[in-house]
């Protein structure tokens, strides 16, 4: 793919990860013996990270090295002071050795950090290892520990897979943690439908995510509209490949509320500009400055955005659905790009969650209702068909109007699989299959404003995690997921049990994981266990990655089906009760408190 393709869309540069290389800080043999594999595990470190991590733009992970072994306090706020004009933001001390832990630890209360200590018998780098993450613990700055289970020997500048597992997934959430830091939620209108989690609370922002908020009056879509403040150049083109591209789909409407086909090619090209203009509020356009309008120009540096629509702006203008599937998807009329964060109906809990999805996974985002438990005896009664395989224990029909991602139909392969894929690997082979598996169907009736929604289906065996933060008072911020697959049915099975839905929409089988207790006991009871009518879907089982990222951000796991030797919590989680870890989590969450308050 193109470099040209891989920008940083919003301000500020992308966080870098500081490897701090420790130190035995004694001289007369011990420290100079201890200089060059020092120095090498910390060159390892960054070469493999370096090798194996992108950012969600495509962009490189940079790795800092401090330019001397820290083997002291001076050494360490030299060290820091680099990293801090080299925008890091995530930092991993690695030691062969014993050294001094006190004078040698990361005390930036705000930087991710784990400690990777060296299994070896010669200096055992655990001894510092665990003594360091001891003085973290009594100092409230949670590290997380990285010990490989195999003595290796000294000078050994390899890294074992299961130091390389936890180094990546260390870094992938400390990564995403430092990108949120300081950019926008964009909300675009306020409260849809009465749905609490268009609530947008700032203390959650503020506190827990490091980000700050802002709001736009859905009216400003009219103001740009009819005056002209968007790129029509670009409308044009855009019109000109959605028209080639996006493939009209059923009229479900009763002939007295079907639009006219004048009606539709308006809509149709409204919804375009609508497509253009959030763009521009969330990460803004020169080409506005050239046009005269220089503030309409920088946008609101927003990693994502929501949509509140209903009621107040589709019961008179077109839908947000084009504008909020489009966005999500990882191209459009300018190629193959980066996909952008935006919920429907304004729900910034799953906003943020998708944007936890994307962060971890580079790729694309499913917006959905959790919307339908059926059973194996239900299906059976309504189609007459018996549920198999996968789908035996029953399924769950995860479907929403608009902003699941044209990726979702699966039309993308990794191994000749269905997958959801980073967009620097996605082919234009892969997008016309994705375009051409989508039908755009006319909005149906309760959308009075018209308007036009993706209408696929998922196809099936991809693994999948759904997730969702949720709000509760009194305790703030959970998040819960669970990790299963995506299920086929035949198609006049989904043709019956879509058509008690909404034939017009998205629908993705989703099948979770089961462990036989608990919220997992089957599949109705994780269904009667998720705490929201929607839920972000992303592609892979990426459990144990959204688990570390909410430690570091203090947020409590409610519900997962995550295997025990997949969860990467700090170390000082543990202490809160080794045989307990739920209850665990919620207490160091309490006790530690938000990471920016």
């Amino acid at each position: 793919m193109n470099s040209s393709r891989f920008v940083n869309r919003l301000q500020g540069d992308m966080p870098k990860i500081g490897i701090r290389p420790i130190i035995d800080g004694r001289r007369g043999g011990i420290r100079e013996s201890l200089e060059e594999p020092t120095m090498n595990m910390a060159i390892a470190c960054a070469k493999f990270l370096s090798e194996n991590l992108r950012h969600s733009n495509g962009l490189p992970v940079e790795c800092v090295i401090a330019d001397t072994t820290i083997g002291g306090v001076a050494e360490a706020a030299r060290a820091a002071e680099k990293f801090r004009k080299e925008g890091v933001g995530v930092t991993i001390s690695v030691t062969p050795s014993w050294c001094y832990p006190l004078e040698t630890i990361d005390t930036d209360p705000f930087m991710p950090k784990a400690i990777w200590g060296f299994n070896g018998t010669e200096r055992p780098g655990a001894v510092y290892l665990a003594s360091a993450l001891g003085a973290h613990n009594q100092k409230g700055l949670p590290a997380f520990s990285i010990y490989g289970k195999d003595v290796q020997d000294m000078g050994d500048s390899s890294i074992p897979e299961d130091v390389q597992e936890k180094l990546l997934r260390f870094a992938k959430a400390g990564l995403a943690v430092a990108t949120m830091r300081g950019k926008s939620y964009l909300a675009l209108g306020t409260v849809s439908m009465g749905i609490a989690g268009c609530i947008v609370d700032e203390s959650f922002f503020q506190d827990y995510l490091g980000m700050r908020n802002e709001y736009v009056d859905m009216t400003e879509f009219v103001r740009r509209m009819e005056r002209g403040i968007y790129d029509k150049e670009e409308f044009e083109r855009a019109l000109a490949w959605t028209k080639e591209n996006c493939h009209i789909g059923a009229d479900v409407n009763p002939p007295e509320l079907k639009r006219t086909d004048e009606q539709k090619e308006q809509d149709l090209e409204t919804v375009v500009k609508m497509t253009l203009i959030a763009r521009d509020l969330m990460i803004g356009n020169p080409k506005l400055a050239e046009m005269g309008y220089e503030e309409e120009a920088l946008g609101h540096n927003a990693i994502a955005a929501g949509f509140q629509g209903q009621r107040a702006w589709t019961d008179h203008f077109p839908n947000g659905d084009f504008m909020e599937a489009i966005l999500t998807s990882s191209f459009d009329w300018n190629g193959i790009r980066e996909p952008f964060i935006m919920a429907t109906e304004n729900d910034n809990l799953n906003a943020v969650t998708m944007l936890f999805g994307h962060l971890l996974t580079n790729s694309a985002q499913i917006f959905a209702d959790v919307r339908t438990y059926w059973s194996t005896e239900a299906v059976k009664r309504v189609t007459g068909h018996e549920l198999t395989g996968p789908a035996a224990g029953g399924i769950i029909h995860l479907i929403n109007s608009g902003p699941a991602a044209l990726d979702a139909t699966g039309e993308q392969t990794i191994n000749g699989q269905p997958a959801m894929k980073p967009f620097w690997d996605i082919t234009d082979d892969e997008v016309k299959k994705c375009l051409d598996a989508t039908k755009w169907c006319p909005a149906v009736d309760f959308f009075r404003g018209g308007g036009y929604s993706t209408d696929f289906t998922t196809r099936g065996g991809m693994p999948m995690t759904i997730a969702r933060i949720n709000l509760i008072k009194g305790v703030g911020p959970v998040l819960q997921l669970a990790e299963g697959y995506s299920v086929e049915l035949p198609e006049d099975v989904h043709d019956v049990l879509d058509q008690r839905s909404n034939p017009t929409w998205p629908t993705t089988w989703f099948v979770p994981k089961l462990t036989g207790e608990g919220a997992f006991k089957d599949v109705y009871t994780v269904m009667n266990n998720w705490g929201s009518n929607h839920c972000a879907v992303s592609y892979g089982h990426v459990g144990g990655d959204l688990i570390t990222l909410a430690s570091m951000l203090r947020i409590p796991v409610c519900m997962h089906n995550v295997p025990e030797d997949q969860i990467f919590r700090p170390s000082a989680w543990s202490a809160f009760g080794v045989n307990e870890p739920v209850g665990a989590d919620y207490r160091a969450c309490s006790t530690f408190g938000p990471l920016y308050r």
